[in-house]
């Protein structure tokens, strides 16, 4: 029981130093109009990236699915809760690097994010959760499943906000502006 809390404690200790630092970079917790929300579903709208869970949600399971395969490739003789924390420490890295001007400022760049002002701490930690529901899925799911949830996500994301991880990756590295004229087709529902 001792080493469960240990684990359950150190978790907390990562979402904790997460939000800490976040706090110390400017970022606020509930977002620009301090209004808690589980959930908004539009990509246009300026609650995106600041409640609980958007439709973003899902690429950081996929996070947490990738996080597993690439810690069990290069790390698989450590026990799987310590390849959690460093699943933990790595979505957190990446919600601190998002979170920065240059990140901030790159999406409004290159990608359909024009108005994104970056996360909320909210919605930072609750990214950390879809981390570890990924990650927690990948650990019960047979190697091909957890390829095939994947494949799953990023459609389901293509077709319903067209945008997903991979596309967010190209778009950050190499834009290409035929992938943001398409994406910008949709009529915006602010």
């Amino acid at each position: 029981m001792k080493h469960y809390l240990r684990i359950i404690i150190s978790i907390i200790a990562i979402f904790a130093g997460l939000a800490a630092i976040q706090l110390l970079m400017g970022r606020s917790f509930f977002g620009p109009d301090n209004m808690f929300g589980w959930w908004t579903s539009s990509i246009w709208s300026n609650e995106q990236s600041q409640r609980l869970a958007d439709p973003y949600s899902l690429s950081h399971i996929i996070h947490g699915l990738a996080f597993y395969a690439i810690l069990w490739l290069f790390a698989r003789k450590m026990p799987v809760w310590k390849r959690l924390l460093l699943a933990f420490l790595m979505e957190a890295g990446w919600e601190i690097l998002e979170n920065t001007s240059f990140i901030i400022e790159r999406y409004r760049a290159v990608t359909i994010s024009l108005g994104y002002y970056g996360d909320s701490i909210l919605n930072s930690l609750g990214d950390m959760l879809m981390m570890g529901i990924g990650f927690f899925l990948a650990y019960k799911l047979r190697p091909w499943q957890g390829i095939a949830l994947v494949f799953l996500l990023e459609i389901i994301l293509l077709f319903w906000v067209r945008d997903n991880l991979t596309i967010n990756i190209i778009m950050l590295i190499y834009p290409i502006e035929a992938i943001k004229n398409w994406q910008l087709m949709v009529t915006p529902m602010v």
